[in-house]
């Protein structure tokens, strides 16, 4: 039994792979440098890294969604806006 009822594709399985390797990453972080106590964002919520990076992940998800609603293929552009939108979530969120 196969996963081709699945309908996967290279960048299905690339997207499911970054964000199991986004969840491996932020797991060996937080066992080397454990807490990473939450801190008040621009929102007046608080985050810890786990929640900022569900953020960014959710919202890099809505841009890129947006812009092939709106411009279509291809995503290299959105995926730009993604990495600094992330980058403003981690460090301002």
């Amino acid at each position: 039994m196969g996963l081709s009822w699945m309908a996967w594709t290279w960048p299905t399985a690339a997207f499911f792979c970054f964000v199991a390797l986004c969840i491996l990453t932020m797991g060996v972080w937080e066992y080397f440098s454990p807490g990473g106590g939450p801190r008040d964002g621009v929102l007046g919520l608080h985050t810890t890294r786990g929640d900022r990076l569900f953020i960014s992940l959710l919202g890099s998800a809505f841009i890129c969604l947006a812009w092939l609603g709106l411009m279509g293929m291809p995503l290299i552009a959105p995926i730009g806006l993604s990495i600094v939108y992330a980058i403003v979530v981690f460090r301002w969120v």
